[in-house]
């Protein structure tokens, strides 16, 4: 019988969210094409922040060093005011054995886009770019297909792909088509943000005037990996905005009072309107919305790169799984879970514009991400009773564990991969038959709680197993007879017996 299909997926939108997805795939040896309709990558520093549970998903895709080799920790904010000016230094918490991540991370997005390229050709694929999609149908007779057109220099071509994603920004071509409502509202705020070359500044400092007086913000924060300054600034009310170096020193001239900040040069500058807007439906079908395609929201709190990151993160080995014979209703969780994640960061987002605007934002836990879960998901085995430790749809936590061979080694690295894995917390001589696709640990066996961080992060006791999804959060904890319930689970997730 002929092949219905040229490649698995097509993936509109080579940004964030369409590279980590074709990560999530290449590293599954699912098929794909990667296009985007800009001639090249996007070259300025836009999604700087990268939150500490997008440390957790890049260390695990194989690029957490490099990225962070690439930028450096947010710099110490001087705010110019009437009485003079102040510093405010962050200071993260510490990091824990079951967080070990807890600093944000400022990285301009191109390098970190950057990053992910090379991550996607050591798997030996490539982004295509100046390749927009031009159209796309949905349905053939058997439900089984769609077909999208790809443009390019050389003419249309057509592609026949079981799934469709749009990651193509706010102003998505793939949404629009759907006819996917995008309902929200602007939120009176003209802002402009740009990436320059400039003279008269300290470099170790984020230099910030206007805040607290709306409409006279402006700040110029230090690209670390670059010699260039992020300028964000609100939008002059009245007039053209002019983009070139002179107007911009000029604009520097007006909101500081000073004459010796000089812009040199302009690499990529833009001028937008902030909004918050949430697509009505993350899935038509066989054709998916992802990162700012389903979501789009002011800029503070640096949640906009880090929610997509994970979108893409949740979607890619779902599907993936269902292509590989797991039931076709786990990709129904992809929107349970992240629509809601995305309405709960617009609120936040919003709530810190509101603080910015009045010169206070406060930038606390929930920034970092680390407790954004899926607890209630039908992805998951209940757990009635359970009044400690983790639940499924809550976050993995880390530990460090010892190996039974006398080497310590964090749960991470035994999590990092495609694979699910099954934690036993001293079962005894309990345990299920190998799978394809699982890795089975037990605690007390070829590893060992040496400080007791598994114990108490989890909240486990002997007898105790936690099931761990490939994207780090936990799918069930169950007793020694709750066995059969998660080989039930596995079954239906596509993590089968190897006859």
């Amino acid at each position: 019988m002929a092949r219905k299909y040229d490649t698995d997926v097509v993936i509109c939108g080579a940004g964030p969210t369409g590279l980590t997805l074709a990560i999530e795939l290449a590293r599954r040896n699912v098929s794909f094409r990667l296009i985007d309709k800009s001639p090249e990558p996007f070259p300025g520093s836009r999604g700087k922040g990268i939150q500490a549970r997008t440390q957790e998903v890049f260390e695990d895709l194989g690029i957490l060093d490099r990225v962070v080799a690439s930028g450096g920790q947010y710099p110490t904010a001087r705010v110019y005011t009437d009485g003079g000016p102040i510093d405010r230094a962050a200071v993260p918490p510490p990091p824990t054995p079951a967080e070990p991540y807890h600093l944000a991370l400022l990285v301009p997005q191109f390098l970190t886009e950057r990053r992910m390229r090379e991550r996607l050709a050591e798997l030996g694929h490539a982004a295509e770019f100046g390749r927009p999609l031009v159209g796309f149908e949905r349905f053939e007779q058997d439900d089984e297909v769609v077909t999208a057109h790809i443009g390019g220099a050389h003419g249309e071509e057509t592609v026949r792909a079981r799934y469709l994603v749009g990651a193509d920004g706010g102003s998505s071509f793939v949404r629009k088509t759907l006819g996917v409502a995008f309902p929200g509202r602007t939120l009176g705020v003209e802002a402009i943000v740009a990436d320059l070359r400039v003279e008269g500044l300290s470099w170790d400092l984020w230099h910030r005037w206007g805040d607290g007086t709306q409409g006279r913000e402006f700040s110029l924060c230090p690209l670390y990996g670059t010699d260039m300054y992020q300028l964000m600034a609100a939008a002059p009310a009245e007039g053209e905005v002019d983009l070139t170096p002179e107007g911009l020193t000029a604009l520097a001239r007006e909101r500081t009072g000073r004459d010796d900040i000089v812009v040199r040069e302009v690499s990529w500058a833009s001028v937008f309107t902030m909004q918050a807007r949430l697509a009505d439906s993350y899935r038509v079908g066989r054709v998916f919305l992802a990162g700012d395609a389903a979501h789009c929201h002011p800029p503070t709190g640096g949640q906009g790169l880090n929610t997509s990151v994970q979108d893409a993160y949740n979607l890619g080995w779902k599907i993936a799984a269902v292509i590989d014979g797991a039931s076709a209703a786990l990709l129904d969780t992809y929107e349970e879970e992240r629509r809601a994640v995305a309405e709960d960061m617009l609120g936040l987002t919003k709530r810190l514009l509101g603080e910015a605007k009045a010169g206070g934002m406060r930038r606390g836990r929930d920034v970092m991400q680390l407790d954004v879960g899926y607890r209630g998901s039908s992805l998951g085995l209940p757990c009635p009773g359970r009044d400690k430790g983790v639940l499924p749809g809550d976050r993995a936590p880390d530990a460090p564990v010892t190996g039974a061979a006398g080497q310590t080694v964090r749960l991470f690295h035994l999590f990092q991969g495609t694979h699910w894995t099954l934690l036993g917390y001293e079962p005894g001589t309990a345990t299920i038959a190998p799978r394809r696709g699982l890795r089975i640990h037990i605690v007390g066996a070829d590893i060992h709680d040496t400080q007791g961080h598994v114990r108490d992060a989890y909240g486990l006791e002997a007898g105790d197993w936690a099931l761990i999804r490939p994207d780090g959060y936990v799918a069930a904890v169950v007793g020694t007879a709750g066995l059969g319930s998660i080989e039930s689970f596995l079954d239906r997730v596509g993590v089968r017996p190897v006859r």
